[in-house]
């Protein structure tokens, strides 16, 4: 019996979570990846990235995309699937933020400097926004 099977032992939410969320982006890169992502798909079974997959639900259900011509169109389990992959899309997306503001600081840049980039009002803004993002890609 493994632990899974076990029922006193409780589940472990951490990997429902991860698993539900492999499943969704299984089932938008299944019903919905076009081009280089269907053909990935397809030949390698690599899913497409969390963020492309959420814009490809986005734009077929708000119209702004078209759909392929035999592809089904977005219902509510995809938007289902679609919701499952936010977080895990924000947290790559926090990591790229951060490493760049690492980076930026490593070749120079200061606070002010990146506060305009960002178009952030202060340097303490943009350095609280950094330890932010530290506090959530360190986890």
């Amino acid at each position: 019996m493994t632990h899974t099977e076990d029922p006193f032992t409780p589940p472990d939410p951490r990997a429902a979570r991860r698993l539900r969320t492999h499943q969704a982006l299984v089932r938008l890169t299944e019903r919905h990846a076009t081009g280089e992502h269907r053909i990935r798909w397809e030949h390698d079974r690599m899913p497409m990235p969390p963020l492309d997959a959420l814009r490809r639900v986005t734009d077929l259900a708000a119209g702004s995309a078209p759909p392929e011509s035999d592809a089904p169109t977005v219902d509510r389990d995809d938007l289902t699937a679609a919701l499952t992959l936010v977080p895990w899309a924000r947290a790559e997306f926090d990591q790229l933020e951060a490493g760049l503001l690492q980076m930026s600081k490593g070749r120079g840049m200061t606070w002010q400097e990146i506060a305009f980039g960002l178009g952030l009002g202060s340097a303490q803004a943009a350095r609280q926004r950094h330890d932010r993002l530290r506090q959530r890609t360190d986890t």
